[in-house]
């Protein structure tokens, strides 16, 4: 599975960005997706989660209703809406892929591949 994460970009606080992650795999419905992000000096952090049917989805609690994530599995595809951004939310975003059913969704490690990452700069 190859995912290739793009969308990220320098954005004032309180604006708005949307990333894009375009997996392949043949079965890319069944994958639980998602993103994490890192800022600078720190360690990755949960942002997501959308589960394979496209309905379920978990959130990190920072989130705080400013993100949506949708997929459209006709496409192998992924996006996150990032609405009233804010400088702390300044990172690299990862896109990420589980094979299998994720039940810890905030640990990296649970997950199977990781993109390339995209910068999300948000100045004050």
């Amino acid at each position: 599975v190859q995912l290739q994460a793009s969308g990220g970009g320098l954005v004032q606080a309180g604006g708005s960005l949307r990333l894009s992650c375009a997996a392949s795999g043949r079965t890319f419905s069944t994958y639980d997706m998602g993103w994490f992000r890192q800022a600078p000096g720190k360690s990755r952090e949960f942002v997501v989660l959308i589960r394979g049917d496209g309905v379920h989805t978990m959130y990190a609690d920072f989130v705080e209703g400013r993100f949506t994530i949708s997929r459209d599995n006709a496409k192998n595809a992924v996006s996150l809406q990032m609405n009233s951004l804010k400088p702390e939310d300044t990172g690299v975003y990862y896109c990420v892929a589980a094979l299998q059913y994720v039940r810890r969704w905030y640990q990296p490690d649970d997950y199977d591949y990781w993109g390339q990452g995209t910068l999300v700069t948000v100045s004050s």
